[in-house]
């Protein structure tokens, strides 16, 4: 099975829950918590509040999510070129327009970046929040047909060897 053939089989198995009024909301609302990495700096900023050593942790990360934006928007993005499913998204779903290629997603990348980094910075018990979030994320963007499943998978892994690499310099 090639990768098209992959991507338009999952896309096929979501056509029933994009139908689904709660599920429209829910990936419309993970896709725009994505945008700009808005819902990570809140989780990061959130968690240093009355600590200045956390705050130095929130810049440092929120410097370093820019820069891995810059890599994968400006980077990667340019050297594959690929076309999206759709342009402008699923008009069941509220969604901005993109302007940059598909692949890799870049709010897959980002999403599993900071739960990468988040990982290394906070108890056991909130990877798994921060990873399940970060899966939304990264679907939202196949449910809302601006990806296609193998742009967030490839996203992911950018997003989460960067991540591995961030860490250290984080916390």
């Amino acid at each position: 099975m090639n990768i098209g053939r992959i991507d338009e089989w999952v896309d096929t198995r979501l056509e029933p829950a994009r139908h689904n009024t709660v599920s429209q909301g829910l990936f419309s609302l993970l896709g725009r918590a994505g945008e700009f990495s808005l819902v990570w700096h809140a989780v990061i900023w959130l968690r240093a509040i009355g600590s200045a050593s956390r705050a130095g942790e929130a810049l440092v990360f929120s410097v370093l999510l820019g820069a891995e934006s810059l890599v994968v928007n400006q980077g990667l993005k340019r050297l594959f070129k690929r076309g999206r499913p759709n342009a402008n998204g699923d008009d069941r779903f509220s969604v901005r327009t993109p302007v940059t290629s598909s692949f890799p997603s870049g709010h897959s990348s980002s999403a599993f970046f900071a739960a990468t980094v988040l990982s290394t910075l906070v108890p056991a018990a909130w990877v798994a929040v921060f990873f399940v979030l970060a899966v939304g994320v990264a679907l939202s963007r196949i449910m809302v047909r601006l990806h296609h499943f193998s742009d967030i998978l490839g996203g992911a892994v950018v997003g989460a060897a960067l991540g591995l690499l961030a860490a250290p310099l984080v916390g």
